[in-house]
């Protein structure tokens, strides 16, 4: 299979401006994501998806691949549907799977990705998987940038929400969430961008939403790595502390 992983960053976060180049151990947090998913073996292509020329200029000058994009998208699988068809027509081929990693997860471990992949690889009924984290304590429970998940019986998300789901028996009940690691298939990632966005997505800003609210099953693969991602100030310092160099 072709499998094509796609970054999408951009300089103009509403919560933290700036965030893809702020720096984590002396390195602009895009490149530790950018360095991490490239060492996934099943990765044929790693690409940073943009809008900003800063973003671009620096996977440039690492000798990384990087893809100018429109500014006007709204959601991550947008900018990502773009890359993916200028990537397509520039490299002469087409690809399998699309892997989309969000550019504010410097705690990926290339591990993850296959932990992802893995079920589009063996089924090709799934058309996308999300990874499932654990939330471990009430300060994430109730932390509107953590977007919690539930699921059936068979590991299908039942509904994403920024609010604390579900109801608030933490102590009941292991609280899952959404660790954005999604890998889509090719075709899929087209079609959902061709989809209406749909009123729970809009509340929510959660653009899987769209996806269960048009009827269609996400897989939710659980994770064994813990991670993190920097939607704040604090968020990137909290990071920062539990990082360790990764070898390269």
């Amino acid at each position: 299979m072709n499998i094509l992983a796609l970054i999408p960053a951009r300089m103009g976060s509403s919560r933290f401006p700036g965030k893809p180049m702020a720096e984590i151990l002396g390195k602009p947090m895009i490149g530790h994501v950018y360095d991490r998913v490239k060492q996934n073996n099943y990765m044929n292509k790693v690409v940073v998806a943009t809008c900003d020329n800063v973003i671009y200029e620096y996977i440039k000058s690492i000798d990384g691949y990087a893809m100018m994009t429109s500014d006007k998208h709204e959601r991550a699988s947008d900018r990502c549907s773009e890359a993916l068809l200028k990537i397509e027509k520039e490299d002469k081929i087409r690809y399998d799977i699309v892997v989309m990693v969000q550019g504010d997860e410097p705690m990926v471990h290339p591990d993850m990705i296959s932990e992802a992949v893995e079920p589009l690889i063996d089924d090709p009924e799934i058309l996308i998987t999300n990874l499932l984290g654990r939330i471990k304590n009430e300060e994430e429970f109730h932390d509107i940038n953590t977007i919690k998940v539930v699921c059936d019986n068979n590991k299908n998300a039942l509904y994403f929400s920024r609010e604390p789901i579900p109801t608030h028996s933490f102590n009941n009940l292991a609280m899952g969430k959404q660790v954005p690691i999604i890998p889509f298939r090719r075709d899929f990632l087209i079609k959902y961008n061709e989809l209406k966005p749909t009123p729970l997505e809009i509340a929510e800003s959660v653009d899987m939403l769209r996806i269960l609210e048009h009827g269609i099953n996400i897989t939710m693969v659980p994770t064994s790595y813990e991670t993190y991602a920097v939607d704040t100030l604090e968020d990137l310092k909290k990071v920062q502390s539990y990082m360790k160099p990764f070898p390269s």
